[in-house]
């Protein structure tokens, strides 16, 4: 199985480039999906980016997921939805394309495994910005989680291209990165450099 990496969007890390430069230049060095999180905006305008966004990814057949909004994952037709695991667990999505949660711990894998979930992100796996102050989960959590589910477990959490190795040695399904390709200033040769160790 070729393990695959997952852009994860966060426009507020964007310093001198333009977000949708920073998407494009990642799908050409070979992401393997999208997932638009912008939590703080409102419906009209996630779709709006997501339909910028999809002019990127399809022509090149890379999965667009929409993380938190499902009236603007079904309005632009997106690939994927993503939420969080209350929400998942409390409501009952409706929603024909690839449904994935984030889950911190192996129970909560294993309760929205049960419920239908198609992957998991889970994290954060190594020390991050994202996340100051929380200690990061490690490779011990994972494969706890990978002994317990059967679904597709995506990491996310503090990776780069020195600790990309000991993650892709597990049978994890991929690896999600935000801030690294965020806040790059060469977001192109960043994700071919972490790309290559695939």
């Amino acid at each position: 199985m070729k393990q695959k990496l997952f852009i994860v969007t966060n426009r507020k890390l964007v310093k001198n480039n333009n977000m949708l430069d920073i998407i494009e230049s990642s799908v050409q060095a070979g992401a393997d999906a999208v997932i638009l999180r912008e939590k703080d905006l409102d419906c009209s305008k996630i779709i709006q980016l997501a339909k910028k966004i999809k002019k990127i990814t399809e022509p090149q057949n890379v999965p667009l997921i929409i993380n938190g909004n499902m009236e603007a994952a079904l309005e632009v037709n997106s690939d994927g939805f993503h939420t969080n695991y209350a929400d998942y667990m409390n409501e009952h999505f409706k929603f024909k394309g690839i449904l994935g949660v984030s889950v911190h711990s192996t129970l909560e894998a294993a309760n929205v495994q049960k419920k239908g979930a198609d992957y998991l992100l889970a994290g954060h796996i190594f020390k991050t910005n994202c996340k100051k102050g929380l200690e990061p989960r490690g490779i011990a959590f994972l494969e706890d989680m990978l002994k317990n589910v059967s679904i597709p477990i995506i990491a996310i959490g503090g990776i780069n291209e020195s600790n990309i190795d000991k993650l892709l040695k597990t049978d994890i399904y991929g690896a999600a990165v935000m801030s690294l390709v965020m806040c790059s200033d060469d977001p192109y040769l960043t994700t071919r450099n972490l790309k290559e160790h695939f």
